[in-house]
């Protein structure tokens, strides 16, 4: 997928956390769903917003970190999202993934405060940066004014790719704007820094336009379809295989995300369990997960090596 000089590039998950009945995150499925991602060559975007990151605690995700990577997950794989509202918990996450080797950090700007300045969300970075003063430090910003209200602008973008060349590496633009990533890709992409975006329903623009790929929630369900168009982006089908990948997107859209991948991996695979989200959100109630699995089984859909989740 890339080298280690190299930025990132390819297709990346933000990876579901399975949770036991009491709500506690459960380590060796997590192991599993990561394998599973591996073998169909999808990267490790662990703790995103479809992981529940911002619903675990500091201490949750690096204990998660070190039980991936103590069972044989290679940190070279691993992009995990490091940032919250607490300045020193972001540092100390930062670190956490630095120190364990993982190739890159994805990373939210501060996102509780709405309305601040690109110099506050500067100084943010910046002091993250400083303070984790490791050359290996890789931050692949992490764009979703949909969810966060708090954009990343071009402009700050720019200022600090002339700070910290060798830290900003990229970007996961979430914010569903094709002409803003198109943007992305024109003004920075030959500086190295890579454009994915953040759903599987721009992958072929983004490929046509010379974006890295995408990082998007349903590559932990659909990651063999979504790979292939980001391999065979030029193939006479590529646009077929774009329409597929958006009408199987589509299909989960129609329910709250992150809870309907749940319920189709716990379908798929037999296991219930697969079910529980944290509050506030809930899980399918039996109705959804019925409508769910009509929808799925009308379009042929299939999790492809499913048992290997249980």
């Amino acid at each position: 997928m890339t080298t280690p000089s190299q930025n990132l590039q390819g297709v990346f998950s933000p990876v579901l956390t399975p949770f036991s009945a009491d709500l506690r995150p459960d380590p060796d499925r997590f192991v599993k769903h990561c394998r599973w991602l591996l073998d169909q060559d999808v990267g490790l975007a662990i703790f995103g917003t479809n992981s529940e990151a911002a619903s675990l605690s500091l201490r949750e995700r690096i204990d998660l970190l070190e039980h991936l990577i103590a069972h044989g997950i290679a940190p070279d794989r691993l992009m995990p999202g490091t940032a919250s509202c607490c300045l020193t918990e972001s540092i100390e996450m930062t670190k956490a993934a630095v120190a364990a080797g993982c190739a890159g950090v994805l990373m939210l700007p501060p996102f509780y405060y709405k309305g601040v300045s690109d110099e506050g969300l500067y100084r943010s970075f910046s002091t993250i940066i400083e303070a984790v003063a490791d050359e290996r430090l890789k931050i692949y910003l992490y764009h979703i004014p949909p969810v966060s209200q708090v954009p990343i602008s071009l402009a700050l973008i720019e200022r600090l790719l002339k700070s910290y060349p060798g830290a900003i590496a990229g970007v996961k633009d979430s914010s569903g704007d094709l002409d803003g990533m198109l943007a992305m890709i024109r003004e920075f992409s030959g500086q190295g820094f890579s454009v994915f975006a953040g759903s599987e329903a721009l992958l072929l623009e983004n490929r046509r336009a010379g974006g890295a790929g995408c990082i998007t929630a349903t590559g932990n369900v659909n990651p063999t379809a979504i790979m292939r168009l980001y391999r065979e982006w030029q193939s006479p089908d590529a646009d077929q295989q774009q329409q597929a990948l958006v009408q199987s997107r589509g299909a989960f859209a129609q329910f709250p995300m992150i809870a309907g991948m749940k319920a189709a991996i716990a379908w798929k695979s037999g296991r219930s369990d697969w079910l529980h989200v944290r509050p506030p959100l809930l899980d399918l109630d039996e109705a959804q997960q019925q409508a769910l699995q009509s929808l799925l089984a009308s379009m042929d859909f299939d999790i492809p090596n499913a048992g290997q989740l249980v």
